[in-house]
């Protein structure tokens, strides 16, 4: 289970360019699968060998300065009391504001490391400029220039280093599945209705993470956990509705489960926040499952649902090969439907091909579409296979790896697709050296 770095700060100290500048460094690396980069605010980096995931809590606001005044105090709460590590940035320009001490009061009271970082530090005149910063109480700063990186790397030694080690629990090896969503889409109701007041429950497992709660749950013939984000009550001070809230609650469980049921009020639609946690799930590589519940509660005519079904594959695009599924948690109709399809998705995640019926399906088909030259040289794809990895991951053995684009790229994960089904499941496909 990963940790979680919060930054915080008042708007337009570097927060952004700084998280940025840790994603793109790891993204460069590490994803070399086709996809859209969203407008994100949570990522995933690592520094000497530890993964953690990165959240700027600046990019959750939206609102002009005074707004934001009521808001960072929220989100740093939030930050305490959700992350593992705070990083608190500050501005050398414009020096220690009246809304920098606001934080580091709340920043004085906590338990958890926090590291003071001051920004735009590019020359030693303004690494002396810097040392007002002490008066923040906050102990020693760190100097960067996110711009150009300089003093990331002594800053992101002591965050590694002050990162709690998660214990690897050794669990038996049910299926997880996660039901994710933003708050009242009816998260709770769905769970609720799917263990029913009978409670088929053999066991409550104390979550792993320290909030969610894992059910293990055995039911038609179906045996998985249930990692639950909704049924947590917070502190009363901090407002249920905050987007940033259910979005670290997303992340948490995501990142702990095999298959997400992502379950979305149909009055409500497909929105900017329920988009951001499909792709938490699809940047996971995890199944997902789309739920829209309260279906009955839309105006109908023949065609809607199939309408609304096409509008949220436009949306998903390119990875649009995922179950969608229409229920009423309040009639409890195709809630069973929603288990079975999850196991369906599990399934398919754990799917193993074997190598000589990938080669004799694949080649002759790439052989009669083969990736198109390019500076007049051709690439020649002769082998395939799965990696040894959990999710489903595919190395295309080639003379050219380099120049085999992501059109082509996805035309291979489409036929992967056709001929396994690999319905709810990121695929990756890598092109390698022979």
């Amino acid at each position: 289970m990963g940790n979680i770095v919060a930054i915080v700060g008042r708007p337009n100290v570097g927060k952004s360019t700084f998280f940025n500048r840790l994603i793109k460094r790891r993204e460069a690396i590490v994803d070399a699968v086709s996809g859209v980069t969203r407008d994100r605010h949570y990522g995933k980096t690592d520094w000497n060998g530890r993964e953690f995931s990165l959240i700027d809590t600046g990019g959750y606001v939206v609102g002009s300065d005074d707004i934001f005044e009521a808001e960072i105090d929220k989100q740093v709460e939030l930050a305490i009391d959700e992350a593992d590590a705070i990083i608190f940035m500050v501005d050398v320009e414009t020096g220690v504001t009246g809304m920098d001490e606001d934080v580091a009061k709340l920043l004085r009271k906590v338990e958890k490391p926090v590291f003071l970082v001051v920004n735009k530090v590019d020359n030693n005149k303004r690494g002396e400029d810097a040392v007002e910063f002490y008066s923040l109480g906050l102990g020693e700063y760190y100097t960067i220039a996110s711009i150009n990186g300089s003093g990331t790397g002594d800053l992101l030694d002591a965050v590694v280093e002050a990162l709690p080690e998660k214990e690897e629990v050794e669990e038996e090896q049910l299926p997880r599945f996660a039901v994710v969503g933003r708050p009242n889409a009816g998260k709770s109701s769905f769970i609720n209705a799917l263990i029913g007041e009978d409670r088929y429950i053999v066991t409550d497992i104390a979550g792993t993470t320290r909030d969610s709660i894992d059910t293990k749950y055995n039911r038609f013939g179906f045996e998985f956990n249930l990692v639950d984000t909704a049924g947590i009550r917070r502190k009363s001070k901090v407002k249920e509705d905050l987007e940033f809230y259910s979005v670290m609650r997303s992340i948490r469980a995501i990142e702990h489960c095999d298959v997400c049921l992502l379950v979305l009020d149909a009055t409500r639609g497909f929105d900017g926040q329920v988009q951001n946690i499909f792709w938490l799930a699809e940047r996971n590589r995890k199944g997902v499952v789309i739920l829209v519940n309260k279906w009955d509660l839309v105006e109908k005519d023949n065609k809607t649902a199939k309408e609304f079904e096409k509008y949220i594959r436009k949306e998903i695009a390119p990875f649009t090969d995922v179950p969608i599924i229409f229920i009423s948690v309040l009639n409890k109709q195709r809630i069973f439907k929603a288990i079975e399809t999850a196991v369906e998705v599990y399934k398919n995640r754990t799917k193993r091909i074997k190598t000589s019926v990938l080669n004799e399906t694949l080649l002759p088909i790439i052989e009669n579409n083969p990736p198109p030259a390019y500076k007049g040289k051709y690439v020649k794809i002769k082998y395939i296979m799965q990696l040894p990895t959990p999710q489903p991951q595919f190395a295309f053995f080639c003379n050219l790896p380099q120049y085999v684009k992501d059109p082509y790229r996805r035309f291979l994960e489409n036929q992967l697709r056709d001929h396994f089904d690999f319905n709810g499941v990121p695929v990756s496909v890598y092109m390698r050296k022979k």
